[in-house]
């Protein structure tokens, strides 16, 4: 997969007033290299009619598209690839079904992590870092602990998930991440490509500094 620092998941309940696609667009605008759908509510009709919209956007502006679950959606628009929970079907099933396509994994457990590169996959989320509101039933944080255990040990890219705002991202940053992802503080952002863009300035200087792995 392309290399990448900033990754985007929607959150729509955190932009009321303002569409997906208009959010979604100035978080690319702001140096986004990733955009995930995650819907587990909406009839699956209407996530389809969203990952198709977003697809047709990203492919515009030449970002990876991923969408979170839904593997039958994802062919179905052809997304660069999906992303699964651990409670979701195994990362050598999905294989079989989509091929060469990314497929990127939550962990939030160093043991985790291990399996998900034995397996496999493309990358993994290493989260949540922070307590966060974005996700329902969301273990408890994993602390910048776990982000130091993973940039020790484990070769495929992961990127830091979970809580990050511009307020504690240093935080992640020092402890030895060099991509983040992010929901609540990019979508409900009222200046979503400058959020992105400052992200990146502190993802980057931590890079120069030599703090990151």
């Amino acid at each position: 997969m392309k290399e990448f620092k900033l990754y985007a998941i929607t959150g729509e309940q955190f932009h009321p007033g303002r569409t997906m696609l208009e959010v979604m667009e100035e978080a690319i605008r702001g140096g986004c290299d990733i955009i995930q759908l995650r819907d587990k509510k909406s009839p699956k009709r209407d996530v389809l009619a969203k990952a198709k919209a977003l697809r047709e956007l990203t492919s515009r502006y030449g970002v990876t598209f991923i969408v979170n679950d839904h593997i039958d959606i994802a062919l179905a628009v052809d997304a660069d690839g999906i992303h699964l929970g651990q409670d979701d079907l195994p990362l050598a099933e999905a294989r079989k079904i989509v091929g060469s396509k990314i497929i990127g994994i939550s962990t939030h457990a160093i043991e985790e992590a291990r399996q998900a590169e034995r397996d496999g996959a493309d990358y993994i989320g290493v989260g949540p870092i922070f307590a966060t509101k974005s996700k329902e039933d969301v273990v408890d944080p994993v602390t910048t602990d776990y982000v130091k255990q993973v940039a020790a040990e484990i070769r495929i890219p992961f990127v830091a998930i979970g809580g990050i705002k511009l307020h504690n991202v240093n935080q992640v940053l020092d402890a030895g991440a060099s991509r983040i992802c992010a929901i609540s503080e990019i979508v409900g952002s009222d200046d979503v490509a400058g959020t992105c863009k400052e992200f990146l300035a502190r993802i980057d200087a931590a890079a120069g500094s030599g703090s990151t792995v």
